[in-house]
Protein backbone atom coordinates (compact mmCIF):
# COMPACT_ATOMS: atom_id res chain seq x y z
CA UNK A 1 0.00 0.00 0.00
CA UNK A 2 1.42 3.39 -0.97
CA UNK A 3 2.15 5.94 1.75
CA UNK A 4 1.76 8.91 -0.58
CA UNK A 5 -0.66 11.61 0.54
CA UNK A 6 -3.86 11.27 -1.53
CA UNK A 7 -5.23 14.22 -3.44
CA UNK A 8 -8.98 14.76 -3.50
CA UNK A 9 -10.14 16.95 -6.34
CA UNK A 10 -13.68 17.58 -5.11
CA UNK A 11 -15.17 20.67 -6.68
CA UNK A 12 -18.49 22.48 -6.75
CA UNK A 13 -18.10 24.62 -9.86
CA UNK A 14 -20.90 25.12 -12.39
CA UNK A 15 -20.89 22.65 -15.30
CA UNK A 16 -19.42 23.59 -18.67
CA UNK A 17 -22.14 22.36 -21.00
CA UNK A 18 -20.32 23.42 -24.16
CA UNK A 19 -17.63 20.73 -24.07
CA UNK A 20 -17.87 16.98 -24.67
CA UNK A 21 -14.58 15.22 -24.08
CA UNK A 22 -15.78 11.77 -23.16
CA UNK A 23 -17.49 8.85 -24.82
CA UNK A 24 -20.40 8.80 -22.36
CA UNK A 25 -23.42 10.94 -23.22
CA UNK A 26 -24.79 12.54 -20.07
CA UNK A 27 -28.03 13.38 -21.89
CA UNK A 28 -30.58 16.06 -21.01
CA UNK A 29 -31.85 16.66 -17.50
CA UNK A 30 -35.11 14.79 -16.94
CA UNK A 31 -36.33 17.01 -14.10
CA UNK A 32 -35.83 20.43 -12.57
CA UNK A 33 -33.78 19.03 -9.69
CA UNK A 34 -30.44 20.22 -11.10
CA UNK A 35 -31.67 23.81 -11.16
CA UNK A 36 -32.57 23.77 -7.48
CA UNK A 37 -30.02 25.13 -4.98
CA UNK A 38 -28.11 22.46 -3.10
CA UNK A 39 -28.77 21.92 0.60
CA UNK A 40 -26.31 19.49 2.14
CA UNK A 41 -27.84 16.58 4.05
CA UNK A 42 -24.86 14.18 4.24
CA UNK A 43 -21.33 15.48 4.70
CA UNK A 44 -18.15 13.42 4.95
CA UNK A 45 -15.15 15.07 6.55
CA UNK A 46 -11.80 13.33 6.10
CA UNK A 47 -13.20 9.81 6.28
CA UNK A 48 -10.66 6.98 6.49
CA UNK A 49 -11.71 3.34 6.68
CA UNK A 50 -9.55 0.32 7.44
CA UNK A 51 -10.30 -3.39 7.40
CA UNK A 52 -7.60 -4.60 9.77
CA UNK A 53 -4.43 -3.22 8.15
CA UNK A 54 -5.93 -2.62 4.68
CA UNK A 55 -7.09 0.95 4.09
CA UNK A 56 -10.29 1.02 2.00
CA UNK A 57 -10.96 4.80 2.02
CA UNK A 58 -8.45 7.64 2.19
CA UNK A 59 -9.34 11.11 3.42
CA UNK A 60 -12.74 11.29 1.72
CA UNK A 61 -14.62 14.59 2.02
CA UNK A 62 -17.82 15.40 0.13
CA UNK A 63 -21.19 17.08 0.58
CA UNK A 64 -24.25 15.21 -0.65
CA UNK A 65 -27.22 17.44 -1.57
CA UNK A 66 -30.71 16.82 -0.29
CA UNK A 67 -33.42 15.37 -2.57
CA UNK A 68 -31.11 14.75 -5.48
CA UNK A 69 -29.49 11.64 -6.92
CA UNK A 70 -25.80 11.25 -6.21
CA UNK A 71 -24.02 8.46 -8.08
CA UNK A 72 -20.74 6.90 -7.00
CA UNK A 73 -18.71 5.27 -9.74
CA UNK A 74 -15.27 3.70 -10.03
CA UNK A 75 -13.54 0.36 -10.56
CA UNK A 76 -14.12 -2.63 -8.31
CA UNK A 77 -12.48 -2.38 -4.92
CA UNK A 78 -12.14 1.42 -4.89
CA UNK A 79 -14.27 1.96 -1.79
CA UNK A 80 -17.67 2.98 -3.22
CA UNK A 81 -19.72 0.49 -1.23
CA UNK A 82 -17.55 1.00 1.83
CA UNK A 83 -18.40 4.70 1.79
CA UNK A 84 -22.09 3.97 1.25
CA UNK A 85 -22.13 1.72 4.30
CA UNK A 86 -20.40 4.34 6.41
CA UNK A 87 -23.47 6.55 6.10
CA UNK A 88 -25.75 4.21 8.06
CA UNK A 89 -22.92 2.57 10.01
CA UNK A 90 -23.31 -0.85 8.49
CA UNK A 91 -19.53 -1.17 8.72
CA UNK A 92 -20.13 -1.49 12.47
CA UNK A 93 -21.26 -5.03 11.70
CA UNK A 94 -17.77 -5.91 10.40
CA UNK A 95 -15.40 -6.67 13.28
CA UNK A 96 -12.31 -5.76 11.24
CA UNK A 97 -13.64 -2.34 10.19
CA UNK A 98 -12.39 0.91 11.69
CA UNK A 99 -13.71 4.34 10.67
CA UNK A 100 -12.05 7.68 11.36
CA UNK A 101 -13.24 11.18 10.51
CA UNK A 102 -16.71 12.69 10.69
CA UNK A 103 -19.84 11.78 8.78
CA UNK A 104 -22.70 14.19 9.34
CA UNK A 105 -26.39 13.58 8.76
CA UNK A 106 -27.79 17.07 8.96
CA UNK A 107 -25.61 18.64 11.63
CA UNK A 108 -25.01 15.46 13.69
CA UNK A 109 -21.95 13.22 13.38
CA UNK A 110 -23.40 9.71 13.04
CA UNK A 111 -20.28 8.31 14.74
CA UNK A 112 -20.83 10.25 17.95
CA UNK A 113 -21.07 8.01 21.00
CA UNK A 114 -24.68 9.01 21.67
CA UNK A 115 -25.96 7.94 18.25
CA UNK A 116 -27.97 4.70 18.20
CA UNK A 117 -27.10 2.85 14.94
CA UNK A 118 -30.53 1.20 14.85
CA UNK A 119 -32.27 4.57 15.09
CA UNK A 120 -29.89 5.90 12.44
CA UNK A 121 -30.87 3.15 10.02
CA UNK A 122 -34.50 4.21 10.35
CA UNK A 123 -33.43 7.55 8.86
CA UNK A 124 -31.08 6.04 6.28
CA UNK A 125 -32.57 3.09 4.38
CA UNK A 126 -30.58 0.78 2.12
CA UNK A 127 -31.31 -1.41 -0.91
CA UNK A 128 -28.75 -4.04 -1.84
CA UNK A 129 -27.42 -5.37 -5.13
CA UNK A 130 -29.40 -8.60 -5.04
CA UNK A 131 -33.10 -8.40 -4.19
CA UNK A 132 -33.57 -9.84 -0.71
CA UNK A 133 -37.29 -10.06 0.09
CA UNK A 134 -38.12 -11.88 3.30
CA UNK A 135 -39.94 -15.25 3.08
CA UNK A 136 -43.14 -13.45 4.01
CA UNK A 137 -46.12 -12.09 2.17
CA UNK A 138 -45.79 -8.99 0.02
CA UNK A 139 -47.76 -7.08 2.65
CA UNK A 140 -45.62 -8.30 5.54
CA UNK A 141 -42.42 -7.49 3.68
CA UNK A 142 -43.42 -3.84 3.40
CA UNK A 143 -44.84 -3.67 6.91
CA UNK A 144 -41.81 -5.32 8.52
CA UNK A 145 -40.07 -2.07 9.49
CA UNK A 146 -43.29 -0.69 10.93
CA UNK A 147 -43.62 -3.71 13.20
CA UNK A 148 -40.00 -3.50 14.31
CA UNK A 149 -40.52 0.15 15.22
CA UNK A 150 -43.82 -0.61 17.00
CA UNK A 151 -45.77 1.74 14.74
CA UNK A 152 -49.38 1.38 15.80
CA UNK A 153 -52.23 1.50 13.30
CA UNK A 154 -52.36 2.75 9.75
CA UNK A 155 -50.26 -0.07 8.33
CA UNK A 156 -52.62 -0.68 5.40
CA UNK A 157 -52.33 2.92 4.20
CA UNK A 158 -48.55 2.98 4.63
CA UNK A 159 -48.10 -0.32 2.78
CA UNK A 160 -50.26 0.90 -0.10
CA UNK A 161 -48.48 4.25 -0.28
CA UNK A 162 -45.05 2.61 -0.16
CA UNK A 163 -45.93 0.18 -2.94
CA UNK A 164 -47.30 3.07 -4.99
CA UNK A 165 -44.07 5.05 -4.47
CA UNK A 166 -42.13 1.96 -5.55
CA UNK A 167 -44.28 1.70 -8.72
CA UNK A 168 -45.47 -1.77 -7.69
CA UNK A 169 -48.98 -1.29 -6.29
CA UNK A 170 -50.88 -1.82 -9.54
CA UNK A 171 -49.04 -5.09 -10.13
CA UNK A 172 -49.62 -6.59 -6.68
CA UNK A 173 -52.70 -4.94 -5.13
CA UNK A 174 -54.68 -8.19 -5.52
CA UNK A 175 -51.74 -10.38 -4.41
CA UNK A 176 -50.69 -8.88 -1.09
CA UNK A 177 -50.94 -12.21 0.76
CA UNK A 178 -48.71 -14.02 -1.75
CA UNK A 179 -45.07 -14.57 -0.91
CA UNK A 180 -42.68 -11.84 -1.99
CA UNK A 181 -40.41 -14.63 -3.23
CA UNK A 182 -42.91 -15.39 -6.01
CA UNK A 183 -42.34 -12.02 -7.69
CA UNK A 184 -39.99 -11.51 -10.63
CA UNK A 185 -36.49 -10.18 -9.98
CA UNK A 186 -37.41 -6.64 -10.89
CA UNK A 187 -40.57 -6.77 -8.81
CA UNK A 188 -38.63 -8.16 -5.86
CA UNK A 189 -36.20 -5.24 -6.05
CA UNK A 190 -39.07 -2.75 -6.13
CA UNK A 191 -40.59 -4.60 -3.15
CA UNK A 192 -37.32 -4.11 -1.29
CA UNK A 193 -37.43 -0.42 -2.17
CA UNK A 194 -41.01 -0.23 -0.86
CA UNK A 195 -39.85 -1.91 2.36
CA UNK A 196 -36.99 0.58 2.69
CA UNK A 197 -39.17 3.64 2.27
CA UNK A 198 -42.12 2.45 4.38
CA UNK A 199 -40.46 3.91 7.48
CA UNK A 200 -40.05 7.23 5.63
CA UNK A 201 -36.24 7.63 5.77
CA UNK A 202 -34.51 10.86 4.87
CA UNK A 203 -31.83 9.16 2.78
CA UNK A 204 -32.07 6.06 0.57
CA UNK A 205 -28.83 4.20 -0.16
CA UNK A 206 -28.70 1.88 -3.18
CA UNK A 207 -25.78 -0.49 -3.77
CA UNK A 208 -25.92 -1.44 -7.46
CA UNK A 209 -29.69 -1.98 -7.29
CA UNK A 210 -30.09 -2.92 -10.96
CA UNK A 211 -26.93 -4.92 -11.64
CA UNK A 212 -28.71 -8.28 -11.29
CA UNK A 213 -31.72 -7.26 -13.40
CA UNK A 214 -32.62 -7.50 -17.08
CA UNK A 215 -32.76 -4.32 -19.22
CA UNK A 216 -36.53 -3.83 -18.84
CA UNK A 217 -36.39 -4.16 -15.06
CA UNK A 218 -33.32 -1.91 -15.01
CA UNK A 219 -35.24 0.81 -16.86
CA UNK A 220 -38.06 0.51 -14.33
CA UNK A 221 -35.63 0.93 -11.42
CA UNK A 222 -34.00 3.95 -13.09
CA UNK A 223 -37.37 5.60 -13.65
CA UNK A 224 -38.26 4.85 -10.04
CA UNK A 225 -35.05 6.43 -8.75
CA UNK A 226 -35.85 9.62 -10.65
CA UNK A 227 -39.28 9.71 -9.00
CA UNK A 228 -37.99 8.89 -5.53
CA UNK A 229 -35.58 11.82 -5.63
CA UNK A 230 -38.56 14.14 -5.46
CA UNK A 231 -39.08 12.97 -1.86
CA UNK A 232 -35.81 11.39 -0.76
CA UNK A 233 -32.08 11.90 -1.05
CA UNK A 234 -30.82 8.98 -3.16
CA UNK A 235 -27.19 7.83 -3.12
CA UNK A 236 -26.43 5.05 -5.58
CA UNK A 237 -23.35 2.95 -6.24
CA UNK A 238 -23.15 1.76 -9.84
CA UNK A 239 -20.58 0.21 -12.17
CA UNK A 240 -22.70 1.37 -15.11
CA UNK A 241 -21.40 4.79 -16.14
CA UNK A 242 -24.22 5.30 -18.64
CA UNK A 243 -26.67 4.70 -15.81
CA UNK A 244 -24.93 7.27 -13.62
CA UNK A 245 -25.02 9.76 -16.48
CA UNK A 246 -28.73 9.16 -17.09
CA UNK A 247 -30.16 9.38 -13.61
CA UNK A 248 -27.85 11.36 -11.31
CA UNK A 249 -27.45 15.02 -10.50
CA UNK A 250 -24.05 14.65 -8.85
CA UNK A 251 -21.32 12.10 -9.52
CA UNK A 252 -18.47 11.04 -7.25
CA UNK A 253 -15.56 9.20 -8.88
CA UNK A 254 -13.58 6.88 -6.64
CA UNK A 255 -10.37 5.37 -8.01
CA UNK A 256 -7.83 2.80 -6.87
CA UNK A 257 -6.62 3.25 -3.32
CA UNK A 258 -9.94 4.47 -1.94
CA UNK A 259 -9.51 8.05 -3.14
CA UNK A 260 -12.38 10.34 -4.05
CA UNK A 261 -10.76 11.90 -7.10
CA UNK A 262 -13.61 14.07 -8.37
CA UNK A 263 -17.07 15.10 -7.19
CA UNK A 264 -19.19 17.51 -9.20
CA UNK A 265 -22.34 17.97 -11.25
CA UNK A 266 -22.82 14.85 -13.36
CA UNK A 267 -22.65 16.65 -16.70
CA UNK A 268 -19.41 18.33 -15.67
CA UNK A 269 -17.82 15.05 -14.64
CA UNK A 270 -18.76 13.25 -17.85
CA UNK A 271 -18.22 16.06 -20.34
CA UNK A 272 -15.34 18.05 -18.88
CA UNK A 273 -13.69 16.26 -15.96
CA UNK A 274 -11.06 18.17 -14.05
CA UNK A 275 -8.86 15.14 -13.48
CA UNK A 276 -7.02 13.35 -16.28
CA UNK A 277 -7.38 10.14 -14.27
CA UNK A 278 -11.16 10.54 -14.30
CA UNK A 279 -11.21 11.21 -18.04
CA UNK A 280 -9.08 8.12 -18.63
CA UNK A 281 -11.46 6.03 -16.54
CA UNK A 282 -14.62 7.36 -18.19
CA UNK A 283 -13.23 6.89 -21.70
CA UNK A 284 -12.19 3.32 -20.96
CA UNK A 285 -8.43 3.71 -20.89
CA UNK A 286 -8.42 1.76 -17.62
CA UNK A 287 -10.86 0.25 -15.16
Amino acid sequence: MSNEEPTTEARTSAPDRSSATTSVDAGEETSDRAAEPDRTIVEARNIDVWYDEDQALRDVSMEVPEKKVTAMIGPSGCGKSTFLRCINRMNDLVDAARVEGELLLGSKNVYDADVDPIALRRRVGIVFQKPNPFPKSIYDNVAYGLEIQDVEGGHDAIVERSLERAALWEEVEDRLEESGLELSGGQQQRLCIARAIATDPEVLLMDEPASALDPIATNQIEDLIEDLAEEYTVIIVTHNMQQAARISDKTAVFLTGGELVEFDDTRQVFESPQSQRVEDYITGKFG
